[in-house]
C-alpha cells in the first residue's frame, strides 16, 4: 500500500470513528488539577455504567508530556509518562498499548517494551485513591 492510499484510508476510518456515539468511546483526554505533590482528578472520569472508559490521557499545560492513566480493576491504576523511552518522541494510545510514531517501539499498559528499538520501560507514577479523586504522586516516579 502506498502512502495516499494509506493516508485515504485512515481518514475514512477517522469520519466514520466521528459518527460513533460517545458511548463507544474507550478514552478520554482530561485536564488535570495540579496540586503540591502531584495532579489530581476525579474518579468519574472514568465514567460509570455501561460508559466506563479503560484509559484517560492527563494534559496539563505545566507537564511537557501527557500522562497515560490506564484504569486495571475497580482500585487499581498505571499512571505512564508518555514519552518514548527510546528517543523522547511523544506516545500514542490505541487500545491497551502506547506506540512510537517515530520509530514504532511499543508498550503496554503497565508501560513495559513490547516492541522496539526502546530497550527501557516507560517512566509510571504512584497512583492513589482519596475517597473519588485520583492523585498521581509526580515526585516519585516508579521508574
Amino acid at each position: 500500500m502506498d502512502r495516499r492510499d494509506f493516508l485515504k484510508g485512515g481518514c475514512i476510518a477517522c469520519l466514520s470513528g466521528l459518527v460513533l456515539s460517545s458511548s463507544c468511546t474507550s478514552y478520554h483526554y482530561v485536564t488535570g488539577t495540579l496540586v503540591r505533590d502531584g495532579i489530581t482528578l476525579p474518579l468519574s472520569r472514568f465514567g460509570s455504567g455501561g460508559d466506563t472508559v479503560r484509559y484517560v490521557v492527563i494534559r496539563h499545560e505545566s507537564l511537557r508530556f501527557p500522562i497515560c492513566l490506564f484504569r486495571n480493576g475497580t482500585d487499581s491504576f498505571t499512571a505512564l509518562w508518555m514519552q518514548c523511552s527510546h528517543q523522547g518522541a511523544e506516545l500514542q494510545v490505541a487500545g491497551n498499548q502506547l506506540t512510537c510514531p517515530a520509530h514504532g517501539s511499543a508498550f503496554d499498559h503497565l508501560g513495559n517494551v513490547v516492541d522496539g528499538p526502546a530497550a527501557r520501560a516507560l517512566r509510571t507514577f504512584p497512583v492513589s485513591l482519596r475517597d473519588s479523586e485520583l492523585f498521581i504522586d509526580l515526585r516519585k516516579p516508579n521508574t
